[in-house]
């Protein structure tokens, strides 16, 4: 299975969600954000040297939790080079995911934000979707537009996230914002241990287990895995 995580636009926390549920489904993360890429990364080989034919993709592949009790997961890095963004061919990432795909099983990928031209790459080769949105309320237009290439590539969504979310949703709204883009709602409050999840390379299906943030990554998870197991 290849997961495309996408939003209509930045900043709405579309990385810390592809990482965590990452973790959650114990997949290989790849950060497909080619020239603004957030995920964890060390020295090594990364994204724009597999997409500039330099390195193999599986090596390119860091494993994650390694501590006894936490999840095991890996992340396939992109590097944050204008050059190495320039020498990668994003027309060679559908192989690449595919065989990443093929020795790990379950793929998920962080795309690049909104409707820019390589976003629509990894939503392409992607068996299913998960859109992360802002609760604001205008930010549901770029959420459809994004929803629209989705269902312009046969992308199947399998839910919707509306994350950082401060106050609680009222039913009414969730239930706008499902009919509109067509997907069940998963709401992700606003904590703190989410932001930083990446940069401690501690995912919150770990840290803070019993938190409601974790608890929705949960719970896209078992929808991402319900719509896998059809």
């Amino acid at each position: 299975m290849i997961l495309a995580v996408t939003g209509g636009k930045g900043g709405v926390g579309k990385s810390t969600v592809a990482y965590n549920l990452g973790a959650a489904l114990g997949a290989v993360v790849v950060d497909a954000d080619l020239g603004m890429a957030d995920l964890p990364t060390s020295p090594g080989s990364d994204l724009h040297d597999v997409l500039a034919g330099r390195a193999d993709p599986l090596e390119a592949v860091r494993s994650m939790g390694a501590d006894e009790g936490s999840s095991s997961f890996g992340v396939l890095p992109c590097g944050r080079s204008l050059a190495g963004a320039r020498a990668a061919d994003v027309t060679a990432l559908a192989t690449v995911l595919e065989q990443v795909e093929r020795e790990f099983g379950a793929v998920v990928v962080d795309c690049p934000a909104g409707m820019r031209a390589d976003a629509g790459v990894p939503l392409a080769v992607a068996d299913c979707a998960v859109l992360v949105a802002s609760p604001r309320p205008f930010a549901l237009a770029d959420a459809v537009r994004t929803r629209a290439l989705a269902r312009e590539l046969d992308t199947a969504l399998v839910g919707v996230v509306v994350n950082r979310v401060v106050d609680e949703l009222s039913t009414e709204t969730v239930e706008t914002v499902a009919e509109t883009l067509g997907a069940p709602v998963t709401t992700i409050p606003a904590d703190p241990r989410v932001a930083v999840s990446i940069a401690e390379h501690s995912p919150l299906v770990d840290a803070a287990a019993s938190s409601r943030a974790a608890e929705g990554i949960t719970q896209l998870a078992a929808a991402v895995r319900s719509y896998q197991s059809r």
